[in-house]
């Protein structure tokens, strides 16, 4: 297939102007299919560059929060309706940038639209409530007041649906933002921020900087203009940013790690429960903070559910995520690859069974990318390795328990509680499951990796900061209440 090789810098958005860096040092992103595509550059900028979006949001943020929320919800409309018209180009250029199948990609971009059309029918919603004063005199009430200028950290494997859900509710409540998106996906990310342009934002309301974490993201969580900081990430950084928010009183919202379980009870549908294992497990090469990552088998059904799942991994078709009947993609860059790779090691020399892939695939086209097998280990024991810690990658740990008694402690026995599936037909198991599973978002007879836009999202334990986005959940991270006594 033809290669594209321009590389165009995508520059820092600012003020409502499309600014270059003073640093004069750029970061290539090539297609981690094919490393001789290159998608294009992005800047790397300094803290000063950063101090100037922030200044910039500070100022417009007065007149935004001044405008109905109605009209701020128009904005939004019309970006969902601009977004929408370039869905093949967005698309195409996140499969190229991060590697996810190209279906998948339309998927994510697609629920971008929703999530902006989601966003700006909220500024018709209900913003407060009347509650009865002691004085009969008076009259109380609750408003909901923007934080003020948002910093917004964003990771490489979702980079339309992720800055979206932070940016939109953001904006609709009546913030400014500055948005920092992962190296990996800052291409993917500017073309978000020029339809929102071309939405026609006033200027400095939408802000965005490029660059490392170290620089951009450290100068977000210090600025002391930054009312709040919304991160999603690994979380060694997202503590790090925890704790700088807190030195300065500023609001933080960490979504980070996740370790996520699927229970197949011996009463389950096995066929079901296969097919979304396999979809959970593999899909966007596993790189979802709820894709599953250890399967919990009752020892019954365990024989027939492994050999079906071994049938079904064989058939998954991997390579490059822009060319048809392509079921998974490349890792995102070589360290996510080496990453995957290291783990695969580790569960080998732990003492795991591996039954399937573990290895690097090479050989022809896979050797200009980074690319690996769907790997299935047996004989985990929950206290290895690959059982505690985040892979982020097609690593599924099969581990075969006795009851259902035994499935949830093993599920719960990790540091992680963002995501759990299970899978059965008894009542009484989907309800001790619901009651007892230690995690933010629990599914029955679903994949563990599937989230609804209107709906709560966040994790327990080390998952995240004990907050929720999406839905109407999100108020309660970029407003704060404010109660209202008229006498």
């Amino acid at each position: 297939m033809s290669v594209e090789t321009k590389n165009k810098t995508y520059l820092n958005y600012v003020n409502g102007e499309w600014i270059t860096s003073l640093s004069g040092e750029v970061k290539t992103n090539r297609n981690p299919a094919n490393t001789d595509d290159v998608v294009g550059s992005i800047q790397l900028s300094t803290k000063d560059e950063l101090g100037s979006a922030v200044v910039a949001a500070k100022v417009a943020q007065k007149k935004w929060r001044n405008l109905s929320g109605n009209d701020r919800g128009a904005y939004l409309f019309k970006a969902a309706d601009i977004l929408e018209s370039r869905l093949e180009e967005v698309a195409k250029c996140m499969t190229r940038e991060m590697g996810k199948t190209l279906p998948e990609a339309k998927g994510e971009t697609a629920r971008g639209v929703a999530i902006l059309r989601y966003y700006a029918g909220e500024g018709l919603r209900s913003e407060g409530d009347v509650i009865p004063s002691t004085d009969p005199s008076a009259i109380m009430f609750t408003r909901r007041a923007p934080l003020g200028v948002v910093g917004v950290i964003t990771p490489w494997n979702f980079p339309v649906a992720i800055p979206l859900w932070k940016m939109a509710p953001a904006l609709i409540y009546g913030n400014a933002v500055v948005i920092k998106p992962a190296q990996e996906a800052a291409v993917t990310c500017a073309k978000v921020v020029e339809c929102l342009e071309e939405a026609g934002f006033p200027k400095g309301v939408v802000n965005l900087v490029t660059g490392s974490g170290s620089v951009i993201g450290q100068a977000l969580t210090d600025h002391p203009d930054v009312s709040g900081i919304t991160f999603t990430g690994s979380n060694t950084v997202g503590k790090g940013i925890g704790q700088g928010c807190l030195a300065r009183g500023a609001k933080y919202q960490l979504e980070m790690g996740g370790k996520n379980p699927v229970i197949v009870a011996k009463d389950a549908d096995l066929n079901l429960a296969v097919d979304a294992t396999i979809s959970g497990a593999f899909r966007s090469t596993g790189q979802k903070c709820t894709a599953t990552s250890r399967v919990i088998v009752e020892a019954g059904i365990y024989e027939k559910f492994k050999e079906r799942l071994l049938a079904k991994t064989a058939e998954i078709t991997v390579g490059n995520g822009l060319e048809e009947n392509i079921w998974m993609g490349p890792s995102a860059s070589e360290g996510q690859l080496n990453t995957v790779l290291h783990y695969i090691e580790k569960g080998k020399s732990e003492g795991a069974t591996l039954l399937a892939g573990g290895n690097r695939l090479t050989g022809g086209d896979y050797d200009k990318g980074y690319f690996v097998e769907p790997t299935i280990f047996e004989n985990v024991s929950p206290d290895m390795t690959i059982a505690q810690e985040e892979i982020f990658g097609p690593v599924i740990a099969l581990i075969q328990v006795n009851t259902l008694e035994d499935a949830l402690q093993v599920a719960n026995n990790v540091e992680f509680g963002l995501s759990a599936s299970i899978f059965t037909t008894n009542i009484g198991h989907m309800l001790s499951f619901v009651e007892d599973m230690e995690a933010g978002l629990v599914r029955v007879n679903s994949e563990s990796a599937g989230v609804e836009l209107q709906a709560p999202f966040g994790g327990m334990k080390q998952s995240s900061s004990h907050s929720r986005e999406q839905g109407q959940a999100a108020k309660e991270f970029f407003t704060s209440i404010k109660t209202v006594f008229v006498k």
